[in-house]
């Protein structure tokens, strides 16, 4: 745990100086201002996956797709964190609605940020206030997906440092048009800088993948005619790496085997078969995702 209480006043001088400087966005120095004050022990693949999405300042979002138990939620939250010690305060986080008050505690507890849950009661109280739009407000916003889908034009319109969408699988069906609230979700965020956390960023197909990259950024594939071409059938190891390669800079993956050395966590018994997907030469897809090194 880090706490201010651990530092000398020439330390935290160092610190603050440290947040003016042009830290490389793969350094240690580029998380300086959400290290030091967060309220939780954090485990070196959590600080690693926050750096990984800030590591292309060009990039319009990342991946993060940590196995179930890892904390998803932690990184983000340093994300989150770093933004605000930088003074970047449009923030909005886009989860299930059974969730949004666990992302306020979590913000409050581990990292001392006041979020505000925008919801309808709220927002219609604002509007008789006068406000014209409620999204707008400087600070982080967190609300669920069917509301921000309600107001699209709303979200659209505000120039976003971050945008968090937790479970984000429920969306890796963009590409299909029945889908309305992803359809509608990706391009009111087009331009904003997201990212997108889940455990299961594939299931069933690699058109999923495809859908949740696109939410990201629907460069890097280009139109799903394109993507089937190319991707459509994995028929050889050429073609499985030119997929990996596609995605490695937008989508990080860290599995439980990876981090036993220093995470604890129940290990759980899936009471169904697990649904396998095979890819060339019998390789999961699962293994496109880019993952963590082993650490000893």
């Amino acid at each position: 745990m880090i706490s201010k209480d651990q530092y000398s006043p020439h330390q935290l001088a160092y610190f603050a100086h440290q947040l003016t400087l042009r830290a490389a966005s793969d350094s240690m120095d580029s998380m300086a201002g959400a290290l030091l004050d967060a309220q939780v022990d954090m485990n070196p693949h959590q600080i690693d996956a926050a750096l990984f999405a800030t590591r292309n300042p060009l990039s319009k979002g990342v991946i993060l797709a940590d196995e179930v138990g890892l904390g998803k939620t932690i990184e983000a939250g340093l994300l989150i964190a770093q933004r605000w010690a930088e003074r970047k305060r449009r923030i909005l986080i886009i989860a299930p609605a059974n969730l949004r008050k666990q992302w306020h505690q979590e913000l409050a507890d581990k990292f001392g940020i006041a979020a505000s849950i925008l919801e309808a009661k709220f927002y219609k109280q604002a509007i008789k206030n006068e406000v014209s739009n409620p999204f707008e407000a400087a600070t982080v916003l967190i609300c669920s997906y069917q509301f921000a889908a309600g107001k699209a034009k709303e979200v659209q319109s505000v120039p976003w440092d971050l945008v968090v969408i937790d479970e984000a699988h429920r969306l890796r069906n963009v590409y299909k048009p029945e889908n309305k609230t992803a359809n509608i979700l990706r391009d009111a965020l087009a331009s904003a800088p997201k990212v997108l956390l889940t455990a299961t960023p594939l299931q069933n197909s690699l058109l999923e993948l495809y859908g949740l990259v696109s939410v990201v950024d629907d460069r890097v594939f280009g139109d799903l005619e394109s993507f089937k071409t190319q991707f459509g059938q994995l028929k050889d190891a050429a073609s499985f790496d030119a997929l990996k390669s596609r995605i490695q800079p937008i989508c990080k993956r860290t599995l439980r085997r990876q981090v036993e050395a220093y995470v604890k966590y129940t290990r759980r018994i899936p009471t169904r078969p697990l649904t396998r997907i095979t890819g060339c030469a019998g390789i999961p897809p699962s293994g496109i995702l880019s993952t963590s090194p082993r650490r000893t």
